[in-house]
């Protein structure tokens, strides 16, 4: 692990954030909008709304289950190599049984919402606690949304579940044979 590496990319959000929210760029528009009044507050386009947050919440959602799916990351990285694209290769060979093997290895429910909990509390929590600082809200603006977020990003790890899974859009590739499943 590289410490210095982690170390100076924790300062890209308040480089960022210097830049981003400046009077001249966007500075002015976040004061503004900050503090809506009540009235205000309580109007807006719910369907755009809605639509925003199912958009949003669909990015959530493919980045915790490369968080939570640890297969998927095996499967990213083969799957850009030509060989792979032919099923009698070596590696789709080697693919289907690693596949077949550890498809099922920490598909739980409770692996599932510990990661949906531990992306709320290292990715969540950071960004709303970063915004709540700069738009001076309290602690219990943040630990409302913070608690929001692990409750949410909980339950969507524990959705990765195995069997509560689309099917794989080339079955004859990705078989899964669960019975005769062998572990190492």
């Amino acid at each position: 692990m590289n410490l210095a590496a982690i170390a100076v990319s924790a300062l890209v959000p308040l480089v960022a954030g210097s830049i981003w929210y400046n009077p001249k760029v966007f500075g002015s528009a976040w004061l503004s909008s900050s503090k809506p009044p009540e009235e205000e507050a309580r109007q807006g386009n719910m369907p755009v709304i809605f639509g925003l947050t199912y958009i949003f919440s669909l990015m959530l959602s493919l980045l915790l289950y490369a968080l939570v799916v640890h297969q998927s990351a095996v499967g990213s990285l083969v799957a850009t190599q030509p060989e792979f694209q032919d099923a009698t290769s070596e590696l789709s060979l080697w693919f289907k049984d690693f596949e077949e093997r550890f498809s099922d290895l920490h598909r739980t429910f409770g692996h599932g919402a510990f990661h949906g909990v531990i992306a709320a509390i290292f990715l969540a929590l950071p960004i709303v606690g970063i915004l709540a600082l700069f738009e001076r809200k309290g602690g219990k603006y943040i630990f409302v949304h913070a608690g929001y977020w692990v409750v949410a990003l909980a339950i969507m790890g524990a959705s990765y579940v195995r069997g509560y899974e689309c099917p794989s859009p080339h079955p004859d590739r990705y078989s899964h044979s669960r019975g005769s499943q062998s572990r190492v």
